[in-house]
C-alpha cells in the first residue's frame, strides 16, 4: 500500500476543510446550538421523553450525531464534485494511488471532519447541559462508524454527481430526511408499530441510538444489532466505492 500517497491525500482533505473552518466547523456548531436553544425554550428541562431522561439530555446525542453525519457526507462529496466541475479530478486519478488508497484517504478525511464537528458541538453544549459519557467504547465506535459510512456515501455521491445540484438533491431528499426521521428528536418507541419497523431499517437510527446510549445510558434498539448493521453498511459502501474507483466510473472523460 502506498502509505505516503494515502497520507498526502488524507492531509490534503483535512487541510481543505480546516482552512475554512468558520464554514466547515463553526457554522454547523452554531446551527446545532440553535436547534438546542429552540427546543430548550419551547419545552424546557422538565419534559421527559422517556422515563428518567429529560428531553434536552435525550436530544443532545441526536444533534451531535446529526452534525457529525451531515458534515462527514459534505466533506467527501464536495471534494469530489468540486474536482470534477473544475476539471482537476485528474490530480486525484493520475497519481499512483490504488482504488483502495483513494477510498481510504477520502473516507478518513470525512471521518476527521465529522469528529472535529462532533467534538466542537459537544464542547459547546457543556455550558448548557452537563453531558457525561456513559460508555466510551460505544461513543468512539459509533462516532467512527457513522463518520466512515457518511464519508463513503459522500464519495459515491461525488462520483455519481455531474453538478452541484445533484449533490444538493441527495443531501436534501435523502440524507437530511433520514437523519431527521431516525429518532433524533423523539423516541421511536412512541411510533406506531409499522413506523417502528421502518425506523429500524434506517441505518441513521443505529448511529443515533448507539451514541445516545453512550451519553445517557438509554437506547431504543438492540445495541448489538446496531454494531453489526453499521459494520455491514460500511463494508458494502466501501466495496462499492472501491469498484467505482477501479472502473473509473464517471471520473474519466
Amino acid at each position: 500500500m502506498n502509505l505516503i500517497g494515502t497520507k498526502t491525500l488524507l492531509l490534503k482533505e483535512i487541510r481543505r476543510f480546516w482552512k475554512v473552518m468558520m464554514q466547515t466547523v463553526m457554522a454547523p456548531m452554531v446551527t446545532t446550538l440553535l436547534f438546542l436553544a429552540v427546543f430548550m425554550l419551547a419545552l424546557g428541562r422538565t419534559y421527559d421523553v422517556v422515563p428518567g431522561v429529560d428531553f434536552i439530555h435525550f436530544l443532545a446525542p441526536g444533534l451531535i450525531m446529526m452534525a457529525l453525519a451531515q458534515n462527514a457526507f459534505a466533506n467527501s462529496s464536495s471534494s469530489l464534485i468540486i474536482a470534477k466541475v473544475n476539471n482537476t479530478i485528474v490530480d486525484v486519478i493520475m497519481p499512483p494511488l490504488s482504488p483502495l488508497e483513494l477510498t481510504t484517504a477520502f473516507a478518513l478525511g470525512a471521518v476527521a471532519r465529522g469528529f472535529v464537528v462532533a467534538i466542537a458541538v459537544l464542547v459547546s453544549m457543556l455550558p448548557f447541559i452537563p453531558i457525561t459519557v456513559h460508555h466510551w467504547g460505544f461513543l468512539l465506535y459509533h462516532f467512527f462508524s457513522a463518520g466512515l459510512l457518511m464519508g463513503l456515501l459522500g464519495i459515491l455521491t461525488g462520483i455519481w454527481a455531474e453538478k452541484f445540484d445533484n449533490v444538493a438533491t441527495i443531501t436534501n431528499f435523502i440524507i437530511t430526511p433520514l437523519s431527521f426521521l431516525s429518532g433524533t428528536f423523539y423516541s421511536v418507541q412512541r411510533l406506531p408499530e409499522f413506523w417502528q419497523i421502518v425506523a429500524h431499517v434506517n441505518p441513521f437510527f443505529y448511529m443515533i441510538d448507539g451514541a445516545r446510549y453512550a451519553l445517557t445510558g438509554y437506547n431504543d434498539g438492540n445495541l448489538n444489532a446496531g454494531i453489526w448493521v453499521m459494520l455491514l453498511c460500511n463494508c458494502i459502501a466501501a466495496f462499492v466505492c472501491y469498484r467505482w474507483f477501479d472502473r473509473g466510473y464517471k471520473l474519466q472523460a
